[in-house]
């Protein structure tokens, strides 16, 4: 089956950019200074008051893949680096040739991109008037999707929920949270015009999705019964 493993990078706007009514919106039951801080930290988190600046693809079975990025610096040509193919443009560019990518895959792989990426990405894709061209968000139990997130957790029957970097280092993969950075960081990276920095770190997200997923291939899932 042809496959994809996929992982989103977004950056929040500034707070005080926003018009007057948004802000209030954003701060209504913010109490205190600390609420305050966390609803401005927030920002990145969701598709009304962010955007997409990282789309990374990675094809487990040939071990290639794309990155996709916005670069608001001197312009990159497209270049090859560690069997990713890099790629910059403006938001609805790299959403564009996401579509274009996704739509000749049967199955995603994402770690929790039922209830962060794919969301994103048709909501971002929605404000660029860009149709969807395949179904991110298909039966939970089905193998169209195989989100981690959601296998590791057995669909929310444990306790408590884990990030990527803790599975990683449970299973001895590398980690890219090892190296500095993490989705709090982003945003200040990429205003700080650290635009490759995030690409490639979005490119450490995806490979150790895929060892992840062999761990749950091979040590975890149970074959279906014929």
């Amino acid at each position: 089956m042809l496959r994809i493993i996929f992982d989103i990078e977004t950056a929040g706007k500034n707070f005080d950019h926003l018009e007057p009514a948004v802000q209030e919106y954003l701060l209504r039951w913010a109490e205190t200074d600390e609420d305050k801080k966390e609803v401005r930290e927030s920002l990145s988190f969701y598709p009304l008051t962010a955007e997409i600046i990282v789309i990374g693809m990675y094809d487990p079975d040939k071990n290639k893949g794309f990155i996709f990025f916005q670069n608001n610096a001197d312009p990159l040509l497209p270049f090859t680096e560690d069997d990713m193919q890099y790629e910059t443009g403006t938001e609805e560019e790299i959403i564009r040739k996401f579509w274009d990518v996704v739509r000749g895959y049967k199955q995603f792989i994402t770690f929790n991109g039922r209830g962060f990426d794919c969301p994103f990405i048709l909501i971002r894709s929605a404000v660029h008037k860009i149709r969807p061209l395949r179904d991110l968000m298909p039966n939970r139990y089905g193998e169209t999707h195989i989100d981690l997130f959601d296998q590791l957790s057995f669909y929310g029957a444990t306790r408590r929920k884990f990030s990527l970097d803790m599975w990683c280092r449970t299973f001895g993969i590398k980690s890219p949270k090892s190296e500095g950075i993490t989705g709090y960081e982003v945003k200040d990276l990429f205003m700080a015009g650290k635009y490759l920095d995030i690409a490639r770190y979005c490119a450490g997200d995806l490979k150790a999705t895929a060892e992840l997923l062999s761990v749950w291939q091979t040590y975890i899932r149970i074959p279906a019964t014929r």
